[in-house]
């Protein structure tokens, strides 16, 4: 019975966090649930064996656990059999600050589930062949600070879920595109740190051809990278974007400049106008097209989903909606599809997009010239042509007309006089034989007769014709024949 006149006092309910020590207190001595380990915390389905000083992962470990924290501890080896029992619930394994020196290609076979796996902070020197394959559904794992030389090609099988790769402060040498190249290894990745390590050259094309999502979580500060030009413009171009990665680490990108003895270390965004490189910065998002091209404008944003839409230079909207007008189509990665460009196409497009924190705006600028792509070269080749055969008709009417075997005094020998014929039109334009005088001896034909001019046979042992007497008498000479010889055969040309 209670006092009278005073009220009882009320009991308050436990708040959630102080059920939770309740629970790790009681679970402490085993007598909440005798499958903890004694060195461990257990609270629910989570399990703490942090600074316990373990050299050996305790056991047996419960089924249900979800959440194992191992780290600060002193296991240097993590063979196939660290668990006598498989745990199908673990989606977080904590294994850092453990002098870890070798993990066995078969430990993780046991949890199957892991999502978000520790290994930071080891002597780790090498990924084996298939070591991480048994990770099917692993999202985020941190291998920095550790010993790593060497990264097999198989070390990230199957892992189509990773998002997010830490490989910073090792000693990698030599960049793994393998990891980046699309759907070659990891889909999904949208962040890869590879800093601090011993990287001299990055292949900057390739990497400025990757979407800038990834761009923008791909670091690459402190590592010992050769001067270029090429990796100059590369960040120059995260730095306009804001690419975080860019952004944030702008006094940790630096590269060595070649030739300098010591070497000298620059910061890669002060090359620009620098000795001996003098590197500048180039145009982003400019494409050049020709009439009746088809081009494809991409949307190079930060934001890997959200909406899109653009804004063509007339003002028109383009979305998925079929509301365009047929020559513009928004492809299902948000870039932009022209077809048959007209001269009016150019201009600058907008991409709008509407990302998960706030939106940004892309601009594109297409330069359509004003002729076909083999436009120019044919007109060319056209006029080219007409010449050089013009001047070949030319020059074949000239051989003709002047290397065409003629009429003089070396081969009268070989001719027979021509026939005494009256003046007439056709002598005296047409002829190409010039006047004779009558004082001047005629040459005899060759005996037997032969071939005249232009292959015309001249029948042999005619007589010549008498010649007038009188010095000062003159006759007009026609030749039959030197008409026909030269006009025989082609046309007269006027």
């Amino acid at each position: 019975m209670g006092v009278p006149g005073v009220v009882p006092p009320q009991l308050s309910p436990l708040s959630p966090l102080s059920l939770l020590l309740a629970l790790s207190l009681l679970s402490r001595g085993g007598s909440a649930g005798s499958s903890c380990p004694a060195q461990c915390v257990c609270a629910s389905n989570l399990l703490s064996c942090s600074q316990a000083n373990l050299s050996l992962v305790p056991s047996p470990l419960p089924r249900f656990a979800s959440v194992l924290d191992l780290s600060h501890n002193n296991v240097s080896r993590l063979r196939g059999d660290w668990t006598a029992a498989r745990l199908p619930q673990l989606h977080t394994l904590l294994l850092s600050h453990n002098g870890l020196a070798f993990v066995s290609t078969e430990a993780f076979a046991p949890v199957p589930r892991l999502r978000h796996l520790d290994l930071s902070n080891n002597r780790l020197r090498s990924l084996e062949e298939n070591l991480f394959s048994d990770l099917g559904e692993l999202e985020v794992l941190l291998l920095y600070n550790n010993e790593i030389a060497t990264v097999d090609r198989t070390a990230f099988e199957n892992l189509g879920r990773l998002r997010k790769l830490y490989l910073g402060r090792n000693r990698i040498a030599r960049f793994p595109l393998e990891l980046l190249r699309e759907g070659s290894r990891l889909p999904q990745l949208a962040l890869l740190d590879l800093s601090a390590n011993r990287l001299r050259a990055v292949p900057a094309g390739e990497l400025q051809a990757l979407p800038a999502w990834l761009r923008d979580r791909l670091y690459l500060h402190d590592n010992p990278l050769g001067c270029d030009c090429a990796l100059f413009q590369l960040l120059a171009r995260g730095r306009r974007r804001r690419l975080s990665a860019v952004l944030d680490f702008q006094e940790e990108l630096r590269c060595v400049l070649p030739g300098s003895a010591p070497p000298a270390s620059v910061g890669i965004l002060e090359l620009a106008g620098r000795q001996p490189l003098n590197c500048s910065e180039a145009r982003e998002a400019v494409l050049e097209a020709h009439l009746g091209d088809s081009v494809t404008l991409g949307c190079d944003s930060r934001w890997q989903g959200g909406s899109r839409h653009w804004v063509t230079p007339a003002g028109d909207r383009v979305t998925g909606d079929g509301d365009n007008n047929g020559t513009a189509n928004l492809l299902a990665n948000g870039s932009l599809e022209l077809r048959a460009l007209r001269a009016e196409d150019g201009g600058t497009y907008a991409c709008w997009v509407a990302g998960p924190l706030l939106n940004e705006t892309l601009y594109v600028e297409l330069l359509v010239h004003n002729f076909t792509l083999h436009g120019p070269h044919d007109t060319l080749n056209t006029a080219y042509t007409t010449l050089v055969g013009c001047i070949l008709s030319v020059v074949l009417v000239l051989i003709y007309l002047y290397l065409t075997p003629c009429r003089c005094c070396c081969c009268r020998a070989a001719e027979k006089a021509p026939a005494p014929r009256d003046d007439s039109i056709n002598s005296s334009v047409l002829s190409t034989t010039p006047n004779h005088e009558a004082g001047r001896a005629e040459p005899r034909p060759a005996p037997g007769g032969g071939s005249g001019q232009n292959g015309r046979f001249k029948a042999a042992g005619t007589p010549p014709a008498a010649a007038p007497q009188g010095p000062k008498v003159q006759r007009k000479v026609s030749d039959p024949d030197s008409v026909s010889s030269v006009f025989s055969d082609t046309p007269i040309v006027v």
